[in-house]
Protein backbone atom coordinates (compact mmCIF):
# COMPACT_ATOMS: atom_id res chain seq x y z
CA UNK A 1 0.00 0.00 0.00
CA UNK A 2 0.97 3.55 -1.08
CA UNK A 3 0.06 6.57 1.50
CA UNK A 4 -0.73 9.29 -1.09
CA UNK A 5 1.06 12.79 0.73
CA UNK A 6 0.34 16.07 -0.25
CA UNK A 7 2.15 15.76 -3.44
CA UNK A 8 1.77 12.48 -4.78
CA UNK A 9 4.79 11.75 -7.36
CA UNK A 10 5.34 8.65 -9.38
CA UNK A 11 8.49 7.33 -10.20
CA UNK A 12 9.16 7.32 -13.92
CA UNK A 13 12.04 5.22 -15.23
CA UNK A 14 13.30 6.59 -18.73
CA UNK A 15 14.99 4.43 -21.31
CA UNK A 16 18.72 5.93 -20.09
CA UNK A 17 18.10 5.25 -16.74
CA UNK A 18 16.99 2.08 -17.26
CA UNK A 19 20.28 1.42 -18.94
CA UNK A 20 22.21 3.02 -15.81
CA UNK A 21 20.46 0.83 -13.52
CA UNK A 22 21.34 -2.60 -15.70
CA UNK A 23 25.05 -0.95 -15.81
CA UNK A 24 24.90 -0.21 -12.05
CA UNK A 25 23.31 -3.96 -11.12
CA UNK A 26 25.23 -5.78 -13.68
CA UNK A 27 23.79 -7.15 -16.86
CA UNK A 28 24.58 -10.44 -15.55
CA UNK A 29 23.47 -9.98 -12.12
CA UNK A 30 20.25 -8.30 -13.18
CA UNK A 31 19.32 -11.21 -15.61
CA UNK A 32 19.74 -13.33 -13.18
CA UNK A 33 17.85 -11.45 -10.35
CA UNK A 34 14.57 -11.04 -12.85
CA UNK A 35 14.83 -14.52 -13.44
CA UNK A 36 15.01 -15.43 -9.77
CA UNK A 37 11.53 -13.06 -10.00
CA UNK A 38 10.34 -14.41 -12.21
CA UNK A 39 10.20 -17.94 -10.88
CA UNK A 40 9.01 -16.49 -7.69
CA UNK A 41 6.01 -15.37 -8.87
CA UNK A 42 5.32 -18.73 -11.21
CA UNK A 43 5.46 -20.50 -7.45
CA UNK A 44 2.45 -18.39 -6.79
CA UNK A 45 1.21 -18.65 -10.12
CA UNK A 46 -2.36 -19.55 -9.03
CA UNK A 47 -2.55 -16.13 -7.01
CA UNK A 48 -2.79 -13.87 -9.99
CA UNK A 49 -5.53 -12.64 -12.37
CA UNK A 50 -4.82 -14.35 -15.81
CA UNK A 51 -6.02 -13.07 -19.28
CA UNK A 52 -4.64 -13.30 -22.60
CA UNK A 53 -3.40 -10.23 -23.92
CA UNK A 54 -5.74 -7.88 -25.75
CA UNK A 55 -4.38 -7.30 -29.10
CA UNK A 56 -5.51 -5.26 -31.55
CA UNK A 57 -4.31 -6.54 -34.75
CA UNK A 58 -3.60 -5.06 -38.60
CA UNK A 59 -1.94 -6.03 -41.61
CA UNK A 60 1.80 -4.66 -40.40
CA UNK A 61 1.73 -5.42 -36.80
CA UNK A 62 -0.29 -5.74 -33.14
CA UNK A 63 -0.57 -3.41 -30.36
CA UNK A 64 -1.13 -5.17 -27.07
CA UNK A 65 -1.94 -4.63 -23.28
CA UNK A 66 -0.85 -7.39 -20.72
CA UNK A 67 -2.49 -6.79 -17.53
CA UNK A 68 -2.48 -8.85 -14.27
CA UNK A 69 -2.94 -8.64 -10.36
CA UNK A 70 -1.73 -10.64 -7.38
CA UNK A 71 -4.77 -9.21 -5.51
CA UNK A 72 -1.85 -6.18 -3.79
CA UNK A 73 -0.33 -5.00 -6.80
CA UNK A 74 -2.06 -4.79 -10.11
CA UNK A 75 0.46 -4.28 -13.38
CA UNK A 76 0.17 -4.04 -17.23
CA UNK A 77 2.06 -3.31 -20.09
CA UNK A 78 1.74 -1.56 -23.63
CA UNK A 79 3.43 -3.34 -26.34
CA UNK A 80 3.68 -3.64 -30.03
CA UNK A 81 5.28 -6.41 -32.37
CA UNK A 82 5.31 -4.73 -35.70
CA UNK A 83 8.38 -6.74 -37.98
CA UNK A 84 8.35 -4.16 -40.88
CA UNK A 85 9.40 -1.50 -38.61
CA UNK A 86 13.56 -2.97 -39.19
CA UNK A 87 13.06 -2.37 -42.71
CA UNK A 88 12.50 1.31 -41.82
CA UNK A 89 14.91 2.09 -39.21
CA UNK A 90 12.47 1.60 -36.37
CA UNK A 91 12.25 -0.97 -33.36
CA UNK A 92 9.95 -4.30 -33.67
CA UNK A 93 8.89 -3.93 -30.65
CA UNK A 94 8.22 -0.64 -28.25
CA UNK A 95 7.04 -1.32 -24.93
CA UNK A 96 6.30 0.71 -21.61
CA UNK A 97 4.70 -0.35 -18.45
CA UNK A 98 3.23 0.47 -15.08
CA UNK A 99 2.50 -0.77 -11.44
CA UNK A 100 -0.19 0.73 -8.99
CA UNK A 101 -1.45 -0.30 -5.96
CA UNK A 102 -4.48 -2.04 -5.42
CA UNK A 103 -5.89 -0.66 -2.11
CA UNK A 104 -5.91 2.99 -3.51
CA UNK A 105 -5.63 2.66 -7.04
CA UNK A 106 -3.00 4.88 -7.02
CA UNK A 107 0.03 4.56 -9.84
CA UNK A 108 3.40 3.50 -8.07
CA UNK A 109 6.04 2.71 -11.08
CA UNK A 110 6.05 3.85 -14.87
CA UNK A 111 8.51 2.69 -16.54
CA UNK A 112 10.50 2.28 -20.19
CA UNK A 113 10.10 -1.58 -20.99
CA UNK A 114 11.52 -1.72 -24.68
CA UNK A 115 14.64 -2.68 -22.76
CA UNK A 116 12.95 -4.57 -19.83
CA UNK A 117 11.35 -6.94 -21.70
CA UNK A 118 14.29 -8.05 -24.04
CA UNK A 119 15.44 -8.64 -20.29
CA UNK A 120 12.72 -10.20 -18.99
CA UNK A 121 12.07 -12.70 -22.22
CA UNK A 122 15.81 -13.96 -22.01
CA UNK A 123 15.59 -14.27 -18.25
CA UNK A 124 12.60 -16.11 -19.07
CA UNK A 125 13.86 -18.09 -21.63
CA UNK A 126 16.95 -19.07 -19.09
CA UNK A 127 14.88 -20.12 -16.22
CA UNK A 128 12.77 -22.24 -18.51
CA UNK A 129 16.22 -23.85 -19.94
CA UNK A 130 17.27 -24.35 -16.06
CA UNK A 131 14.18 -26.72 -15.86
CA UNK A 132 13.60 -28.75 -19.38
CA UNK A 133 17.42 -28.46 -21.05
CA UNK A 134 19.70 -30.91 -20.79
CA UNK A 135 22.02 -30.79 -17.63
CA UNK A 136 25.12 -29.58 -18.39
CA UNK A 137 23.91 -28.03 -21.70
CA UNK A 138 26.68 -25.38 -22.65
CA UNK A 139 26.04 -25.04 -26.28
CA UNK A 140 23.49 -23.35 -27.58
CA UNK A 141 21.89 -22.22 -31.62
CA UNK A 142 20.85 -19.11 -31.91
CA UNK A 143 18.54 -18.80 -35.24
CA UNK A 144 17.54 -15.26 -35.71
CA UNK A 145 20.25 -12.70 -34.42
CA UNK A 146 18.40 -9.29 -34.59
CA UNK A 147 17.66 -7.56 -30.85
CA UNK A 148 16.96 -10.61 -28.52
CA UNK A 149 19.55 -12.65 -29.35
CA UNK A 150 22.28 -11.15 -27.53
CA UNK A 151 20.37 -10.86 -24.29
CA UNK A 152 19.33 -14.16 -24.78
CA UNK A 153 22.79 -15.81 -25.02
CA UNK A 154 24.10 -13.93 -21.98
CA UNK A 155 20.74 -14.72 -19.93
CA UNK A 156 21.49 -18.48 -20.71
CA UNK A 157 25.47 -17.86 -19.30
CA UNK A 158 24.24 -16.16 -16.17
CA UNK A 159 21.59 -18.99 -15.38
CA UNK A 160 22.76 -21.85 -16.57
CA UNK A 161 26.15 -21.71 -17.76
CA UNK A 162 26.05 -21.40 -21.42
CA UNK A 163 29.83 -21.76 -22.84
CA UNK A 164 29.28 -21.47 -26.41
CA UNK A 165 26.73 -20.06 -28.99
CA UNK A 166 26.27 -20.85 -32.91
CA UNK A 167 24.66 -18.01 -34.59
CA UNK A 168 23.02 -17.86 -37.74
CA UNK A 169 20.87 -15.42 -39.37
CA UNK A 170 19.15 -14.98 -43.09
CA UNK A 171 20.68 -11.59 -42.92
CA UNK A 172 24.37 -11.88 -42.10
CA UNK A 173 24.42 -8.73 -40.90
CA UNK A 174 22.54 -9.52 -37.99
CA UNK A 175 24.42 -12.42 -37.44
CA UNK A 176 28.08 -10.11 -37.74
CA UNK A 177 26.20 -7.62 -35.26
CA UNK A 178 25.34 -10.25 -32.49
CA UNK A 179 28.95 -11.35 -32.71
CA UNK A 180 30.15 -8.10 -32.15
CA UNK A 181 27.98 -7.35 -29.46
CA UNK A 182 29.29 -10.90 -27.85
CA UNK A 183 32.96 -10.16 -28.16
CA UNK A 184 34.77 -10.45 -25.06
CA UNK A 185 31.67 -11.10 -23.02
CA UNK A 186 32.84 -15.18 -21.81
CA UNK A 187 31.04 -17.07 -24.35
CA UNK A 188 32.28 -18.43 -27.64
CA UNK A 189 30.76 -17.36 -30.85
CA UNK A 190 30.79 -18.87 -34.28
CA UNK A 191 28.90 -17.55 -36.88
CA UNK A 192 27.19 -20.14 -38.82
CA UNK A 193 25.89 -19.81 -42.67
CA UNK A 194 23.07 -22.03 -42.19
CA UNK A 195 20.58 -22.69 -39.98
CA UNK A 196 21.65 -26.68 -40.18
CA UNK A 197 25.00 -25.64 -39.35
CA UNK A 198 24.09 -23.44 -36.06
CA UNK A 199 22.71 -26.63 -34.73
CA UNK A 200 25.77 -29.08 -34.84
CA UNK A 201 26.56 -29.65 -30.75
CA UNK A 202 23.84 -27.51 -29.72
CA UNK A 203 21.98 -28.69 -26.81
CA UNK A 204 19.89 -25.70 -26.82
CA UNK A 205 18.25 -24.33 -30.06
CA UNK A 206 16.79 -20.98 -29.63
CA UNK A 207 14.57 -19.53 -32.98
CA UNK A 208 13.35 -15.86 -32.58
CA UNK A 209 12.48 -14.38 -36.21
CA UNK A 210 10.41 -11.57 -36.80
CA UNK A 211 8.54 -12.75 -40.07
CA UNK A 212 4.96 -11.65 -39.41
CA UNK A 213 3.71 -15.38 -40.78
CA UNK A 214 3.52 -18.88 -40.96
CA UNK A 215 6.79 -20.01 -41.47
CA UNK A 216 9.21 -23.15 -40.92
CA UNK A 217 12.59 -22.13 -39.24
CA UNK A 218 13.31 -25.96 -38.34
CA UNK A 219 12.13 -28.49 -40.29
CA UNK A 220 11.66 -32.04 -38.70
CA UNK A 221 14.78 -33.98 -39.85
CA UNK A 222 16.68 -30.65 -37.93
CA UNK A 223 15.97 -31.91 -35.08
CA UNK A 224 17.88 -35.34 -33.20
CA UNK A 225 16.55 -36.31 -29.66
CA UNK A 226 17.80 -35.30 -26.18
CA UNK A 227 17.47 -31.23 -27.06
CA UNK A 228 15.75 -28.62 -26.17
CA UNK A 229 13.90 -26.09 -28.09
CA UNK A 230 13.34 -22.18 -26.82
CA UNK A 231 10.80 -21.43 -29.15
CA UNK A 232 10.45 -17.24 -29.30
CA UNK A 233 9.54 -15.76 -32.46
CA UNK A 234 6.13 -17.12 -32.84
CA UNK A 235 3.89 -14.72 -30.67
CA UNK A 236 0.86 -14.11 -32.84
CA UNK A 237 -1.77 -15.69 -34.66
CA UNK A 238 -0.29 -16.41 -38.03
CA UNK A 239 3.01 -16.55 -36.96
CA UNK A 240 5.21 -19.81 -36.31
CA UNK A 241 8.39 -21.23 -36.57
CA UNK A 242 8.58 -24.80 -36.34
CA UNK A 243 7.38 -27.51 -38.53
CA UNK A 244 4.21 -29.56 -36.76
CA UNK A 245 5.98 -32.45 -37.12
CA UNK A 246 8.48 -31.06 -34.30
CA UNK A 247 5.58 -30.84 -31.96
CA UNK A 248 4.19 -34.24 -32.27
CA UNK A 249 7.46 -35.47 -31.21
CA UNK A 250 8.07 -33.17 -28.37
CA UNK A 251 7.18 -32.41 -24.96
CA UNK A 252 5.28 -29.01 -24.82
CA UNK A 253 5.54 -26.61 -21.92
CA UNK A 254 3.81 -23.26 -22.02
CA UNK A 255 3.11 -20.40 -20.04
CA UNK A 256 -0.78 -19.47 -20.20
CA UNK A 257 -2.56 -21.99 -22.65
CA UNK A 258 -5.61 -19.89 -23.60
CA UNK A 259 -3.23 -17.49 -24.88
CA UNK A 260 -0.47 -19.83 -26.44
CA UNK A 261 -3.48 -22.11 -28.43
CA UNK A 262 -3.93 -18.47 -30.23
CA UNK A 263 -0.07 -17.26 -30.67
CA UNK A 264 2.24 -19.80 -30.06
CA UNK A 265 3.22 -22.96 -31.95
CA UNK A 266 0.76 -25.06 -30.58
CA UNK A 267 -1.82 -22.84 -32.75
CA UNK A 268 -0.92 -25.54 -35.31
CA UNK A 269 -2.30 -28.19 -33.12
CA UNK A 270 -5.73 -29.32 -32.06
CA UNK A 271 -7.36 -27.43 -29.20
CA UNK A 272 -7.01 -31.03 -27.04
CA UNK A 273 -3.23 -31.83 -27.36
CA UNK A 274 -1.35 -31.91 -24.12
CA UNK A 275 0.59 -29.41 -23.35
CA UNK A 276 2.24 -28.93 -19.87
CA UNK A 277 2.23 -25.35 -18.20
CA UNK A 278 5.49 -24.27 -17.30
CA UNK A 279 4.30 -23.05 -13.77
CA UNK A 280 3.54 -26.66 -12.84
CA UNK A 281 7.35 -27.83 -13.37
CA UNK A 282 8.46 -25.20 -11.05
CA UNK A 283 6.16 -25.95 -8.63
CA UNK A 284 6.67 -29.54 -8.85
CA UNK A 285 3.33 -29.96 -9.48
CA UNK A 286 4.42 -31.85 -12.89
CA UNK A 287 7.98 -33.34 -13.96
CA UNK A 288 10.21 -31.25 -16.82
CA UNK A 289 12.79 -33.42 -18.67
CA UNK A 290 12.69 -36.84 -17.81
CA UNK A 291 15.17 -38.54 -20.05
CA UNK A 292 18.17 -37.93 -22.20
CA UNK A 293 16.38 -38.89 -25.43
CA UNK A 294 13.55 -36.27 -24.87
CA UNK A 295 12.55 -33.68 -26.79
CA UNK A 296 11.67 -30.24 -24.78
CA UNK A 297 10.12 -27.37 -26.33
CA UNK A 298 9.39 -24.21 -24.38
CA UNK A 299 6.49 -22.45 -26.63
CA UNK A 300 7.17 -19.08 -25.54
CA UNK A 301 4.82 -16.11 -26.30
CA UNK A 302 5.34 -13.67 -22.95
CA UNK A 303 2.68 -13.62 -20.06
CA UNK A 304 1.75 -10.48 -18.14
CA UNK A 305 3.28 -12.00 -14.83
CA UNK A 306 6.23 -12.31 -16.54
CA UNK A 307 6.41 -8.37 -17.02
CA UNK A 308 4.78 -7.60 -13.46
CA UNK A 309 7.75 -9.27 -11.98
CA UNK A 310 9.89 -7.26 -14.00
CA UNK A 311 8.25 -3.80 -13.09
CA UNK A 312 8.38 -5.03 -9.18
CA UNK A 313 11.99 -5.86 -9.90
CA UNK A 314 12.86 -2.86 -10.94
CA UNK A 315 10.93 -0.73 -8.53
CA UNK A 316 12.83 -2.55 -5.69
CA UNK A 317 16.10 -1.51 -6.93
CA UNK A 318 15.68 1.99 -7.65
CA UNK A 319 14.99 2.56 -4.58
CA UNK A 320 18.31 5.05 -3.08
CA UNK A 321 19.58 5.56 -6.30
CA UNK A 322 19.11 8.43 -8.94
CA UNK A 323 17.74 6.47 -11.68
CA UNK A 324 14.43 7.80 -11.82
CA UNK A 325 12.35 11.00 -11.66
CA UNK A 326 9.44 11.87 -9.99
CA UNK A 327 6.23 12.65 -12.60
CA UNK A 328 3.44 15.18 -11.46
CA UNK A 329 1.06 12.88 -12.91
CA UNK A 330 -1.79 12.41 -9.96
CA UNK A 331 -4.25 15.13 -9.43
CA UNK A 332 -4.16 15.31 -5.57
CA UNK A 333 -6.08 18.47 -3.82
CA UNK A 334 -6.32 19.13 -0.22
CA UNK A 335 -9.45 18.25 -0.38
CA UNK A 336 -10.21 15.14 -2.59
CA UNK A 337 -14.12 16.70 -3.53
CA UNK A 338 -12.59 19.83 -4.84
CA UNK A 339 -10.73 18.81 -7.63
CA UNK A 340 -12.45 21.89 -9.88
CA UNK A 341 -11.31 24.53 -6.63
CA UNK A 342 -7.86 22.58 -7.50
CA UNK A 343 -7.75 23.61 -11.28
CA UNK A 344 -9.38 27.60 -10.26
CA UNK A 345 -6.53 28.13 -7.34
CA UNK A 346 -4.03 27.19 -10.12
CA UNK A 347 -4.54 30.46 -12.37
CA UNK A 348 -3.27 32.63 -9.66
Amino acid sequence: MITPSSKAYVPFVSVANMMKLVHHIGLENMLRGLADEIENDFKRWELFDKTPRVASHSDVGVIELMPTSDGEAYGFKYVNGHPKNTSEGLQTVTAFGLLADVYTGYPTLLSEMTMLTALRTAATSAMAAKHLAPKGAKTMAMIGNGAQSEFQTLAMKAIIGLEAVRLYDVDPAATEKAARNLEGMGVKVTKCKSAEESMEGAEIITTCTADKQCATILTDNMIGTGVHINAIGGDCPGKTELAEAILHRSDIFVEFPPQTRVEGEIQQLSEDHPVTELWEVISGAARGRVSDKQITLFDSVGFAIEDFSALRYVREHIKGTAFYQDLDMLADPDDPRDLFGMLKRADT
